[in-house]
Formats: C-alpha cells, structure tokens, sequence
C-alpha cells in the first residue's frame, strides 16, 4: 500500500472507531465503571455473595471494554502519528510497519463492529447452548461430540468461562445430547446465529468399509434467565425424578442418585443436570435451564404472532445452516452466507469468529426496516 493508502484506511478506521464508540456509549461505560468500583469498594458486599458477583462480574467487564475501546483509540492515533514522521523521513522500514499495523487494526475494529449489531432484548445476557445428535446414528452422535469441543475450544479462545450441566453419552461414541453455559456478556447475541441444523460428510470411521457417511446434529441457544424475567413455574407443572449419573466422571458423581431429569408436562420439555454431587444442586441448574428453555418457547411465540401479522411463513434462518465436509474435499461453508474455509481442523478446534460474525451481519441484513 502506498502511504496515501494507508493515510486513507487509517482516516476510514478512525470513523469507523468514532461511530463504534458512540453506539457502545463508552462515557456511559466510564459512568458505569465509577458506580460499580463504588459499590465493589462497600465494606458489606459479601454480605450478599450473589449480588457481590454480579457486581464484580459487571465491572471486570465494564473495565475490559473500556480498555478495548481505549487501547485501539490509542493504536489509531500512534499508527497516524508513525505514517506522518516515515512519510517526513521516508522510512520504508516504519511504514512497512504501520501497514501491518493497519491490517491488524482492521481486524480488530471489525470484530469489534460487529458488537454493535447486536441489539437484541437478550443479546447482552449469558448463552445456554444444547447440543443434539440428530440423523445417522454412530457418526452423529460423534458429531454432536465434536460440536462440542469446538464451542469449548472457541470459548477457552476467547478467555469465556463455560461450565456443562449435562453429558447423555451414547452408547457406542459420541453424545446423545449435551447442555452447556457460556459465562460471558453477550454470549446470547453472539453465539444465537450458531443455533440450527449442522450436516457432518466424512468416511465414517465407525463403518468397516470405509464408506461416506453423512450426519446431522442441532444446536439450540437461549439466554440465560436473570431474576427480572417473568417465568413462573408451578410445582404442578414439572415432574422430578433423579437417577445415578452415567459417563465419565468421578466416583462421588457416579455412585448416588444425584441426577435430577425435570419434565415441563405443559410443554413436553425434559432437561437434565448430573455435574454436581448434590442432588439439591443439579435441581437448582435443572431448574435454571427450563427457565431459560421457556423464556426462549415465549420469545418464539411471540415471533411467530409477529410473523403472522406480517404473513411471513419463510422458514427459520437456523435450520441447515452450516455443512462440515471432509470428504471427497475438505471444506466448511455456512449455507446462509455463504462463508466457508478450506480449514475444516481449525474450525474443529473452534476457529469459529468469522463464520459467527458473517452470521451476525446476514442476520442484521434480514431484519425488516422500521
């Protein structure tokens, strides 16, 4: 790039920035930061440790966005200074510089862009995601694994705190289903474009002769009940019932009946929960999941009265949304925008930004206007 390339890339990332930190608001940001150090500062805290977490959770937030928006401010302004003095010294070597500089910059303003289109009622809060093995026994339930350790991966990427409630292993590999929390802001908004049907083409490696199989496994994303939410939950609706946990895992976990299974009778809905040696415990998680899982019905619900009101009858976005080829080529390509790799392993291994962020963008681009 010639320097007045990069004088005009630097001048589109500095806009670009400018309206990012309008839209995320970040002197409401250092409002909030000031509050919450004030509250987090209070000598009685403790005394209630929920509400002691949930603000100092807020505020490790609140202080890592303020330094992510500060720190590219601060990246914009030094890579416009450097251009200047190797454009007055005609430094090859410091604008080779401020061109990776800028690539990186690109990158990272982008990523955070994408942020600003998440404006959802739930997209703010935390993500539950559940896991299913669909189509094509052995390998589907492999699959459903593999998906799996790709969302772990991706959050462990991201420094995201998850923890999983529920593994139900299949018999011969792989996960019948798998329920898991991704402890993050925005993890709703961010990982809600991952929900629907993802196809898995391979040489089956549980067939003897080595013939292409194709599977199927769905994934299901719903946010995280907060205590302002309006679900209630009558005794009369649910059935308990608890049961040994099964699978890998220690001996305290799989030698009582700790397990709990909940079943909505209004709706059908079962959840489980055996990560926890209590039984008390895993019905406290259990309980939280069917909440999240009704909150999610009533958004659809009310989705779908909206969508009658308009007479949209199109199909939902997430369904048959992403195809994992690995044979007879290797590739992994999002059916709805189109955004694919030749990197199936990396994808694996839960290098999943681009396709989320093309996710968020398609999505934003189908919303209607007004």
């Amino acid at each position: 790039m010639t320097i007045q390339d990069l004088a005009d890339e630097l001048r589109r990332l500095d806009q670009t920035l400018s309206g990012i930190e309008k839209v995320l608001d970040i002197d409401r940001l250092r409002r909030e930061k000031a509050e919450l150090e004030t509250q987090a500062a209070a000598p009685d805290l403790w005394d209630d440790q929920e509400a002691a977490q949930q603000v100092t959770y807020r505020l490790s937030y609140v202080q890592g966005e303020i330094a992510r928006l500060e720190s590219l401010r601060s990246r914009v302004d030094d890579a416009g200074v450097l251009l200047e003095l190797a454009e007055a010294e005609d430094d090859a070597g410091s604008v080779a510089e401020v061109e990776a500089e800028v690539t990186r910059l690109r990158k990272a303003v982008d990523e955070l862009e994408v942020r600003t289109l998440l404006s959802g009622e739930y997209d703010q809060r935390e993500a539950l995601v559940t896991i299913r093995a669909g189509a094509g026994g052995v390998d589907a339930a492999d699959f459903a694994e593999m998906l799996l350790r790709m969302y772990l991966r991706w959050a462990e990427r991201h420094g995201y705190g998850t923890e999983v409630y529920d593994t139900s292993y299949a018999e011969e590999a792989g996960l019948k289903s798998a329920t898991f929390q991704v402890k993050a802001p925005y993890a709703y908004g961010t990982l809600s474009v991952e929900a629907g049907t993802h196809r898995l083409v391979r040489i089956s490696p549980f067939d003897n002769q080595g013939r292409r199989q194709t599977s199927f496994a769905a994934v299901e994303v719903v946010p995280v009940v907060e205590k302002t939410d309006e679900i209630e939950i009558p005794e009369d609706d649910i059935r308990v019932d608890v049961y040994r946990s099964s699978g890998p895992g220690g001996q305290g976990v799989n030698t009582t009946d700790s397990a709990v299974r909940i079943t909505h009778i209004p709706t059908g809905i079962v959840v489980t929960c055996q990560n926890e040696r209590s039984q008390i415990q895993n019905r406290a998680s259990a309980m939280a999941i069917l909440s999240a899982k009704l909150l999610a019905l009533k958004q659809e619900e009310e989705r779908a009265k909206i969508d009658e009101l308009r007479g949209d009858v199109a199909g939902s976005w997430g369904d048959q949304m992403r195809s994992y080829v690995l044979h007879p080529y290797q590739m992994v390509k999002d059916l709805r925008t189109a955004h694919e790799t030749g990197n199936p392993q990396a994808v694996f291994d839960g290098d999943i930004d681009a396709f989320i962020e093309a996710g968020i963008r398609w999505r934003r681009e189908q919303q209607p206007v007004g």
